[in-house]
């Protein structure tokens, strides 16, 4: 066994991974990256299909991101931003800011403050702490806020962040360490019990046939809530796919829908962008029921964010993952001048929002995210994006054959393959069976890297990866499927 892969099984605990697994082989160890391919310390070269676990949009060694970081390097790597501002995080903001303010019109408040933190939890934990206090602040202090959230949601791992999630494998461990959250329905129309369309070769999506009963739970359980005299101070969601409860898929129309209930209960609304966001879910804009596909010079910002697609502003926006390119773990919390005003004060009456990080503001990372969101919106991205998603669209199609694919989910740059026992009973494996695991096991094998969420294989590429790499990731894991089961 290679010497840094006895080091790593010495002394490191891997995330969300059964050490003893782990430890029973020798681990693939990378050593290299260039475009959407990785190389490991034996020089064996691998498709990077997940975007290193959703994070890396254009790319490794992108020369933009490089030479901005090397830049940056040559002033300040970091200060302070307790008590200090800097270049780069200020410019930051701005171009934040002005991304998340799509041009549709819209009557909800505009976002115009950005709250910097580490990673997705850390902004999903911004945002509820903020919509916590904002709703006591503006209802009474003896309002005691509560909050909902999708069944199979997952916003992070911080303890606030944890009691807004429902998937039990996760966050069942530390029930008695949480608050307590409501949960409603998730639209899955793959598996919903309301859906009375037959499995059919085609996303569960287009072939459904039910009365929108997931919008009428929605409906009933702010309703329920507002009976206790304490309507929900907060309606918290994924919009567009859900990432890890299964890469679940919202049928066109859902989002808009449940966000205007909420709203009319006097909900706000926090929008968990940290995998949807800055492109991944498509370049395409929705209005006024038509597409448009913008490939000017300068792009609709609305395309950067799933909810700007649909032409939701929500109160808050949470993004991290791709804000810097896949470089550097940054994040930010972006939300109103409504909610920032709750918090001012003079500085005896203590309104201050006492919640931050050492690392807030970076000055590499705001220096790599600013050079990430300048290329998104250049022409070549755009039109390399839309071309990369059709193609996926065509590669994904070669699946329906297998008879262990009973749904094919893809939403722009983002496609989930469940594997289920046979795809006329959409019959799941069970989690012990490792279904999910052993196709990305055999996918390594074949040069693609991966990795599942349960018994759904996730294909979320670089915005960078050729024709040919596609096709190699699709084909590996058709192989991968076959040989499996």
């Amino acid at each position: 066994m290679n010497p840094l892969a006895q080091l790593d099984h010495a002394h490191v605990w891997h995330p969300f991974t059964q050490m003893r697994d782990w430890l029973r082989r020798e681990p693939i160890v990378i050593a290299s990256g260039k475009g959407a391919v990785l190389r490991d310390i034996h020089g064996k070269d691998y498709l990077d299909a997940n975007s290193s676990i959703w994070t890396n949009l254009h790319g490794h060694q992108h020369p933009k991101i490089n030479s901005a970081i090397t830049r940056q390097l040559k002033k300040i790597s970091h200060s302070s931003a307790l008590g200090f501002a800097n270049e780069p995080a200020s410019l930051l903001a701005e171009t934040l800011v002005s991304a998340a303010n799509s041009k549709l019109k819209t009557q909800n408040p505009k976002l115009g403050k950005v709250f910097y933190s580490d990673d997705g939890s850390t902004a999903l934990e911004v945002a509820l702490k903020l919509a916590y206090e904002f709703t006591r602040r503006t209802r009474g202090k003896l309002v005691k806020p509560r909050f909902l959230s999708l069944d199979g949601a997952y916003h992070g791992d911080t303890i606030g962040a944890v009691s807004l999630g429902h998937i039990d494998l996760f966050h069942k461990a530390y029930g008695g360490m949480l608050f307590a959250t409501n949960k409603v329905m998730s639209p899955y129309c793959y598996r919903c019990p309301f859906n009375r369309a037959k499995p059919e070769r085609s996303d569960a999506r287009k072939y459904r046939k039910c009365n929108w009963e997931c919008v009428g739970l929605v409906e009933k359980k702010f309703a329920a809530q507002k009976k206790k005299n304490n309507s929900y101070a907060a309606f918290v969601f994924e919009p567009l796919m859900q990432g890890a409860a299964g890469m679940i898929p919202q049928p066109s129309g859902w989002l808009g829908q449940v966000t205007e209930i909420a709203r009319s209960h006097g909900a706000l609304l926090i929008a968990d962008e940290v995998m949807t966001g800055f492109g991944r879910t498509g370049v395409t804009c929705h209005v006024d029921d038509k597409t448009i596909v913008d490939v000017s010079e300068k792009p609709m910002a609305a395309k950067l964010f799933a909810t700007g697609r649909v032409g939701i502003v929500p109160d808050f926006l949470c993004v991290a993952k791709g804000l810097t390119g896949g470089y550097l773990p940054m994040a930010a919390t972006l939300t109103t001048q409504r909610v920032f005003d709750a918090f001012l004060g003079e500085y005896e009456e203590f309104k201050t929002f006492f919640h931050g990080h050492s690392f807030t503001g970076n000055q590499l990372g705001a220096a790599a995210a600013l050079a990430s969101l300048e290329i998104l919106q250049t022409k070549q991205s755009v039109l390399q994006r839309a071309k990369l998603q059709k193609q996926l669209h065509e590669e994904l199609q070669t699946l329906w054959t297998l008879p262990n694919v009973g749904d094919i989910r893809q939403v722009g740059l983002v496609a989930g393959i469940e594997l289920v026992k046979d795809w006329r009973t959409r019959e799941p494996f069970a989690l012990r069976e490792r279904a999910g695991i052993r196709v990305c096991e055999a996918m390594a094998k074949r040069g693609v890297l991966t990795r599942p969420v349960g018994n759904v294989i996730v294909l979320m590429p670089p915005y960078c990866t050729t024709r040919e790499q596609l096709q190699k990731m699709v084909s590996a894991l058709r192989e991968a499927v076959k040989k499996s089961f």
